[in-house]
């Protein structure tokens, strides 16, 4: 009875496991799809130099559906997400303007984003921004899903 109970309870165990447990990109959306993101920013290039200092951030348009902004938390930390608006389809309205720490949808309902935690500044019950995995390594930031 004993490794009836050892076997199902490792297999339980083994069920719950992710092979991702820090996923960031669980896609409960039904607005937006998971396209492949890989970038390597080297700081040390023109285009990604702000990422070099907190509080500043970066937008790739060649990435993801409309687009990836990477924000410079500390140096240490940085935050990627998607910038068509999560609340909508993707369309011509939908690729978010970013100013600061806010991304603005282009539609009629100009939805508002915070880039650093991708939630939505008025309505917490809408989707969050699609976000992506970053890593630092040396003047490399990487970004993936």
């Amino acid at each position: 009875m004993k490794k009836i109970i050892f076997t199902l309870f490792i297999s339980l165990s083994l069920l719950a496991c992710n092979s991702d447990d820090d996923q960031t990109n669980n896609n409960n959306n039904p607005y937006l799809t998971i396209p492949v993101v890989n970038l390597n920013l080297n700081l040390n290039l023109p285009e990604y130099n702000p990422l070099k200092f907190p509080g500043n951030s970066v937008v790739i348009t060649n990435q993801g559906i409309k687009g990836v902004v990477v924000y410079n938390v500390n140096n240490s930390i940085y935050t990627a997400f998607e910038i068509s608006d999560p609340n909508h389809n993707p369309s011509s309205c939908s690729r978010m303007a970013v100013e600061g720490i806010v991304a603005t949808c282009q539609c009629d309902d100009e939805n508002r984003y915070d880039i650093v935690t991708g939630q939505h500044q008025d309505d917490q019950s809408r989707y969050p921004m699609q976000q992506y995995r970053t890593e630092r390594s040396g003047d490399i930031v990487y970004v993936t899903n």
